[in-house]
């Protein structure tokens, strides 16, 4: 049960990350992406739109349901608990799952766009769009834009994502952003396995945090570098620009006073570690 509240929690954190950082503007953005797990949070939607200029661009499984738009609508009005309440109803049939929408869309309709340049080739998929408006409990609630993507070949493997970009957003954007999270992705595997993100042993969220930010820090030197590099080396790698500075960089050679300074800190480290966990284990002795 703490799993699964905790897991619930994320998209309500989420959300009030993303109001904060806009509030605040310290960190400027302007396209918001996430995956299936958010899609389904109502507070992360809400903080998307409240978040003016920024386009939201979020990952869906295939079971929402909605409406191809337009979509005929009318005003029903009833009362709940004394008060007299409005709300939408479609005139169209009933709502179909965004797999279904896809499933129902022409060959001509597909758009076949090479996403990045892989290990063994370039990587391809077909892209279709379609503007839509979401139903919840049978009821129209929101216009966005469906993006489905999928794999080339006899028995393709379909995604979905949700977008509340504007009527004139192209199809380049969403193909654009339908990759962005891999990049993502890819930056925070390399910073695992290059820089050590994934190893540290702190006792307290300031630790952690400047952890974390030495990492990425690290790891941006080290993309600036393989940029740098490009034309001299096409093919190099993360690993690799690691690799040559760990040869290139010299090495720090130590005198004997600075032996003694390292193993001092150390000592003045360890016995302050001891005193906290001494002092916690009396407080609970007495409690």
């Amino acid at each position: 049960m703490p799993d699964e509240v905790a897991w619930q929690s994320k998209p309500q954190l989420a959300a009030a990350m993303v109001q904060a950082l806009h509030q605040a503007g310290v960190l400027p953005f302007k396209y918001i992406v996430a995956d299936c797990l958010y899609g389904h949070s109502p507070d992360f939607w809400a903080a998307c739109e409240a978040c003016v200029g920024t386009v939201a661009f979020v990952a869906t499984p295939a079971d929402p349901q909605g409406w191809l738009q337009p979509v005929a609508t009318t005003t029903h009005t009833y009362r709940y608990k004394g008060a007299q309440r409005t709300k939408r109803q479609a005139l169209a049939p009933a709502p179909s799952t965004v797999a279904a929408l896809a499933q129902a869309i022409p060959p001509t309709f597909w758009y076949r766009r090479t996403v990045s340049e892989g290990t063994k080739g370039p990587i391809i998929y077909e892209f279709a769009r379609k503007r839509i408006m979401l139903c919840k409990e049978g009821h129209p609630t929101t216009a966005v834009w469906l993006l489905i993507k999928r794999t080339l070949g006899a028995h393709p493997r379909y995604w979905y994502y949700l977008s509340n970009a504007p009527m004139s957003a192209p199809l380049r954007l969403f193909v654009w952003l339908s990759g962005v999270r891999w990049a993502i992705e890819q930056g925070f595997e390399e910073t695992k396995t290059e820089l050590g993100m994934d190893h540290y042993e702190v006792r307290k969220y300031p630790g952690w945090h400047h952890h974390m930010l030495t990492c990425m820090l690290a790891h941006f030197f080290l993309w600036h570098l393989q940029l740098r590099l490009e034309k001299k080396a096409p093919a190099l790698t993360v690993s690799q620009v690691r690799r040559l500075l760990a040869v290139v960089l010299p090495l720090k050679t130590f005198t004997a006073d600075d032996v003694v300074w390292l193993v001092a800190g150390m000592q003045q480290r360890h016995h302050r570690a001891y005193l906290s966990h001494r002092k916690k284990r009396l407080c609970g002795m007495f409690d």
